[in-house]
């Protein structure tokens, strides 16, 4: 997270979604925080979607929100090893709807495409998943993958490289899964259902007035001012581009 101060607005945006997100997740997720004291980094964990080449596979991934949000995007760091066309080498997600809404004719993608402050993670990680199916090879972030992807496309399934690799990294997630005891759904209608996360010894359920912390509140204005001053040219690395 940014040396920034967030803001108030930013701490309850995100209380309000974390708390819906565990009374109400969604599908082929989990969420906690990486802190009890910090709403503003996230560790999520994508269960492999059924009948596809993820499935029972278990992938880990580090969510950090910025200072600002919702204003500015998240981000989205696989700690899993992941093989797709949209993550880097490093397991950063290149994904439309997590760059800034500037016009940037060269990444191929529209302004309604990218982030906006209507955006939030339930949707988010409803389009990763959509990813994962369906990669964006226009400007790909790992160009192998890319080539190999299409390749399997166009072949429709007669080549097996790219399909090998993806199944092998979900068996393997897997069986990292099964040591912490997690149970991977590997049917749909498993997967499909939706249960509310129960607070356990280890992971105590938080109290969300906790983060509506009023020494924020007087950040506030002085934020927005900045943001309707300044320009936040933030580094966008989801195009494959330097």
């Amino acid at each position: 997270m940014s040396n920034t101060v967030p803001t108030s607005s930013a701490l309850r945006a995100l209380a309000l979604e974390y708390k819906s997100l565990q009374e109400e997740p969604v599908e082929g997720f989990r969420v906690k925080l990486l802190g009890e004291d910090n709403l503003f980094e996230w560790e999520v964990a994508i269960f492999g979607p059924p009948d596809t080449l993820y499935q029972g596979g278990y992938f880990k991934a580090h969510m950090k929100f910025p200072p600002d949000y919702p204003y500015s995007p998240p981000s989205i760091r696989f700690l899993t090893k992941v093989w797709h066309p949209n993550v880097y080498e490093n397991g950063d997600l290149c994904i439309s709807i997590l760059h800034p809404p500037v016009d940037d004719p060269q990444s191929g993608e529209l302004p309604c495409e990218r982030w906006n402050p209507t955006q939030s993670v339930r949707t988010v990680l409803l389009s990763v998943i959509s990813l994962l199916n369906e990669p964006n090879t226009f400007s790909p972030a790992n160009v192998d993958a890319s080539v190999m992807y299409r390749r399997w496309r166009d072949s429709k399934g007669k080549d097996k490289e790219y399909e090998n690799i993806i199944r092998k990294q979900a068996q393997v997630a897997r069986m990292e899964a099964e040591k912490e005891g997690i149970v991977v759904p590997l049917t749909l209608e498993d997967y499909c259902i939706k249960t509310q996360v129960k607070s356990t010894t280890h992971e105590p359920q938080l109290d969300m007035t906790d983060f509506y912390d009023d020494d924020y509140d007087d950040l506030d204005t002085d934020s927005d001012e900045e943001l309707e001053g300044g320009d936040g040219d933030g580094d966008d690395s989801g195009n494959g581009e330097s």
